[in-house]
């Protein structure tokens, strides 16, 4: 039976991985986290003069490098002058050459968001009248090619050799510790610790060609891996790899040491400071992605990181404990299975780690998606409604699993019953009460052996009984000089028989054993459980690669007011749209700014503020101010009266000349959170 299962196995799981790289391989191009929310100007405008320079902002704050923000003119060439600069908080501005020609122009941005992920796009607008163009707009990122896969594919090893190894330590020394001396479990945890750091060296390299070039050439390029290592996830990689060595440590202490002690009290000792050290390293290890990806960025940082450490050693005893259990109900030799007290053990493991996965879970859905339309509206909530039935089919399985455990924490009493008495039978030299079979044959013949050989030392013994007792002993030494040395041959096949008997006695164990129903129910169960680990495993390693719901519906929020925005600027009046994060509750939002008719004289302002999600909402208050910095006007402040929900109104505002206007709107939502956004427009 066992010959036909585990090629079956190994089927299932190769293609479950076949699955999984698929599911990677579909993974949609735009992984980023950060989105473009606002531009100046903005996408498709028509300016009457040329700009002084050009600003973006971004959902969150982004990483800068010379060649981040380009301009280029109609035939291509970069009119940018001088590197990129932060203007405010999310806000980013470069200057351009004096003199530029009427026609259209191309935005180019390629930055590195807070979480570590590149973003990068493009857009136009035009000076004058739109025109044609040589510059050809690509919606292709540096993450959508060959380097961008790779790099997806070490982000999913890495995860993977850390539920491995950190999930099959905590197994062996919560749930089984006679498996610390099973082989097959040894490798299970090594094979954790050497893909983990296979992926976070491979990582390392891939980096600097992922958030720049794309380039395979560029992986090997030793300047990138020195900018790199100044990065946030440069620093994160690098502590990876010294945790990978105490991990190290951790591994040979409790496959060696551990496995070793025979005293109870030293072994209870070396338990408890495995456990308090295997716990650190493995916290400092899920800290290495809190820290550098999407918990350390947007609301609450300071709560999600340490929920994201939660999050994944709940991951990691669910998925790496069931990973080690499987590799025991096959691999564990039969002088050593896996009983149900282990099994029983690593149940209430599991059922933990789910209510934790509940918890941080629920707190990181909201924090990502922060409203329930993003759950069907957003690529990011699809995939995490995947996820969780994903979740739910895998507790499911789990449930089963548990009853095939009660099931065989019955019937082991009876079994140690029925071994007992099969010991007996062996030990009178019956028959096995399962095959049917002689207890020992051999142990018979050996037996019929020795007493054959005893009757013909009885009968020497008899013949010469009428000797003195010193010619007894003289012919006794003369017997043994005569009597041939051992054949090494026969020592040799003596062994050569024990090790037979031994093998035999193993393989009737293990068939006994496989054909429990109680035990292949359980087998077939958590190798069931293996599979739909593996996809969610993909499943997960995609969501933390994609655009988080709560950003991309602020990016549409964004887009869609920039539309209207430029179909309000072609009927005379102006629309300016500015999202805003004060850092406190209720903090951010978009402030829409109407100036009509947007001339030179009187005019009338409306301010709007809006939720992430649309929604109007009061804030305590808004001031706008008007600065013409190439005239030195300004500021010229205006203070609207609020009229309704989210909406202030001021009449009479006075533009007393036509140029760039720099128009800066500071929002307060609290006594003590407040945060001033600008963009500048063409008025008069």
């Amino acid at each position: 039976m066992t010959q036909t299962i585990a090629p079956r196995v190994r089927t299932l799981v190769l293609l479950l991985l076949a699955a999984a790289c698929a599911l990677l391989a579909g993974a949609a191009p735009a992984s980023a986290h950060a989105a473009l929310t606002g531009s100046d100007p903005g996408q498709g405008a028509v300016v009457d003069q040329a700009p002084a320079r050009i600003t973006l902002t971004f959902s969150e704050q982004v990483a800068l490098s010379d060649d981040s923000l380009r301009v280029l003119d109609p035939e291509g060439k970069r009119v940018d002058n001088g590197k990129p600069s932060e203007v405010s908080g999310t806000t980013y501005a470069v200057r351009l050459n004096s003199g530029l020609s009427d026609g259209t122009y191309t935005v180019a941005y390629q930055v590195v968001s807070a979480d570590s992920h590149p973003v990068a796009g493009a857009y136009t607008f035009s000076i004058g009248a739109p025109s044609k163009t040589s510059v050809a707009v690509s919606g292709q990122g540096t993450d959508d090619g060959v380097v961008g896969w790779l790099y997806g594919f070490g982000r999913y090893v890495s995860y993977a050799g850390f539920i491995v190894m950190a999930g099959g330590a905590a197994f062996v020394l919560a749930c089984w510790p006679r498996g610390s001396g099973v082989r097959p479990v040894q490798r299970f945890v090594v094979s954790g610790w050497l893909a983990l750091t296979a992926a976070t060296l491979a990582l390392l390299l891939l980096r600097g060609s992922f958030t720049g070039s794309g380039k395979v050439a560029d992986v090997f390029d030793l300047s990138l891996l020195g900018q790199v290592l100044q990065t946030k996830t440069g620093a994160a990689l690098v502590s990876r790899l010294l945790l990978l060595a105490a991990a190290a440590l951790f591994i040979a202490v409790l496959f060696g040491a551990y496995d070793k002690r025979d005293d109870p009290q030293e072994k209870r000792d070396l338990t408890f400071g495995l456990a308090i050290g295997g716990v650190v390293v493995a916290a400092g290890l899920a800290a290495s992605w809190a820290m550098s990806e999407h918990a350390s960025v947007g609301l609450q940082a300071g709560i999600a990181m340490p929920v994201d450490v939660v999050h994944l050693l709940a991951v990691a005893a669910w998925l790496g404990g069931l990973g080690a259990l499987l590799v025991a109900l096959y691999r564990a030799p039969a002088d050593a299975p896996v009983d149900a007290s282990a099994v029983r053990r690593f149940s209430r493991v599991a059922f933990g780690s789910v209510l934790a996965l509940i918890a941080t879970g629920t707190y990181q859905s909201w924090r990502q998606l922060g409203s329930w339309s993003a759950f069907t509206d957003t690529r990011y909530g699809q995939l995490l409604l995947a996820k969780i039935a994903l979740v739910v089919v895998l507790v499911g399985v789990a449930w089963i699993s548990r009853r095939w455990t009660g099931r065989l924490a019955e019937a082991a009493p009876a079994s140690a019953e029925r071994e007992k008495v099969r010991a007996g039978v062996g030990a009178s030299g019956g028959t096995d009460p399962d095959t049917g079979a002689a207890a020992d044959g051999d142990s018979g013949t050996d037996a019929h052996s020795d007493t054959h050989a005893g009757t013909g030392t009885g009968t020497e013994a008899d013949t010469s009984s009428g000797e003195a007792p010193a010619a007894e002993t003289s012919a006794a030494q003369e017997s043994a000089a005569d009597k041939p040395a051992p054949d090494p041959a026969d020592a040799e096949r003596a062994a050569q028989l024990a090790r037979q008997r031994a093998a035999r006695e193993a393989a009737r164990q293990k068939r006994l054993r496989d054909a429990d129903p109680n035990r292949f129910g359980l087998r077939r169960s958590v190798l069931a459980e293996a599979g739909i680990a593996v996809v969610l495993l993909a499943v997960t390693t995609v969501l933390t690669q994609t655009e988080p719901g709560r950003t991309e519906q602020e990016a549409r929020a964004a887009t869609s007011s920039s539309s209207a925005a430029a179909d309000a600027g072609a009927s005379g009046a102006l629309t300016l749209n500015m999202p805003f994060d004060t850092g406190g509750k209720d903090g951010k939002g978009i402030v829409t700014v109407d100036l009509d008719p947007a001339r030179v004289g009187d005019n009338e302002l409306h301010v709007y503020v809006e939720r992430p999600n649309g929604r109007a909402f009061d804030i305590p208050e808004v001031k706008v101010e008007f600065t013409l910095k190439a005239k030195d006007i300004g500021p010229l402040p205006v203070v609207p009266d609020h009229i309704a929900t989210g909406h202030w109104s001021a009449n009479g505002v006075q533009i007393p000349m036509a140029g760039d206007w720099e128009v800066d709107v500071t929002v307060r939502t609290s006594d003590i959170d407040e945060v001033t956004v600008s963009k500048n427009a063409q008025i008069g």
